[in-house]
């Protein structure tokens, strides 16, 4: 089981990561398939952000996207992962023969020779960013887990409305307009412009629509500071575009609501975007984390991520 569980050197693979996982979801997105609104209902699993069962901590950005990809395709119930020495800390272990899915971090070090040149010549020296992966294991996948740890997720709730989903919009205490046949995130004026609620198809439609312009509401320079100042088709704004789909998807999976896509005529673009650049996804759903932990820090005390590798461990 050793080799199940090792991490490869971190400058051999960080190009390679990129393109595994974007060529990943691009294969998705050309069969029509969003990968971050997946059919949960009828696959029976539960809604929910991954997170790791020994920590509590939740996962964030690409993580997320990989992580629902792996239940999805594997049928699992649960929204629990593990690492191969986490499992064997807990009492349990992972089950021989189980396969397990490989998961990204991203940081920056120092290399000793500019840590000399500073000490030299003065000056900041100079950061070199690293991505290299390791191997998580869903609870399910493993035996002798505490109770506690392996207990089957609640089923989702079929109610109309959204409790969770209301007290959060509320919280915020983003100017919503509603009327009209559109909705848009005004940067000028920094309102929402929904529809009135009546006219969406479902309850689930609203919230992701109103979740999705809450997503653009964080990008304001007095929140987080995005640039959109794009024009209309270009790049720059699918690429806003598609940070705000996966805020409300993940919002939606913190909610317990069925995450919908917003906007399928940006299909095109975003597959374009992720041909040209393999970062463009992992740079989309690390702002979308940041964005739904700003929001949610509004309602409740933000979750912390699991920041490292290292602290996975």
């Amino acid at each position: 089981m050793s080799q199940t569980h090792q991490q490869p050197a971190s400058g051999t693979s960080r190009v390679s990561l990129y393109d595994e996982v974007t060529d990943r979801i691009v294969c998705e997105l050309e069969q029509g398939c969003v990968p971050w609104t997946q059919p949960w209902k009828s696959s029976g699993i539960a809604l929910g952000l991954p997170r790791s069962a020994a920590s509590r901590k939740f996962y964030s950005g690409i993580n997320v996207l990989i992580l629902w990809d792996a239940v999805i395709r594997r049928g699992f119930a649960s929204q629990e992962w593990l690492t191969f020495r986490q499992a064997l800390s807990l009492g349990g272990h992972v089950r021989k023969g189980e396969r397990g899915t490989a998961i990204c971090y991203a940081d920056r070090f120092i290399p000793k020779s500019e840590q000399d040149r500073a000490r030299e010549v003065g000056g900041e020296p100079n950061a070199v960013p690293f991505l290299k992966r390791f191997i998580v294991f869903n609870v399910e996948q493993c035996d002798g887990l505490p109770v506690h740890i392996a207990v089957k997720p609640k089923p989702i709730s079929l109610s109309e409305l959204s409790p969770g989903a209301e007290a959060l919009i509320a919280a915020t205490g983003a100017k919503f307009v509603e009327g009209g046949g559109q909705a848009f995130y005004h940067r000028g004026e920094d309102f929402i412009r929904l529809p009135y609620r009546e006219t969406f198809l479902s309850p689930a439609d609203y919230y992701c629509t109103a979740l999705h312009e809450l997503g653009h509401w964080t990008a304001h320079l007095s929140r987080l500071n995005r640039d959109l100042q794009h024009r209309f088709g270009s790049s720059a704004y699918a690429r806003e575009e598609l940070i705000a789909e996966l805020t409300s998807a993940f919002l939606c999976a913190h909610l317990s609501i069925t995450p919908q896509i917003r906007h399928a005529d940006y299909l095109g673009h975003w597959l374009q975007i992720l041909k040209e650049d393999s970062r463009a996804i992992f740079h989309a759903a690390s702002q979308a984390s940041k964005a739904t932990e700003f929001l949610l820090a509004f309602r409740e005390p933000r979750e912390a991520e699991i920041p490292t590798a290292e602290a996975a461990e």
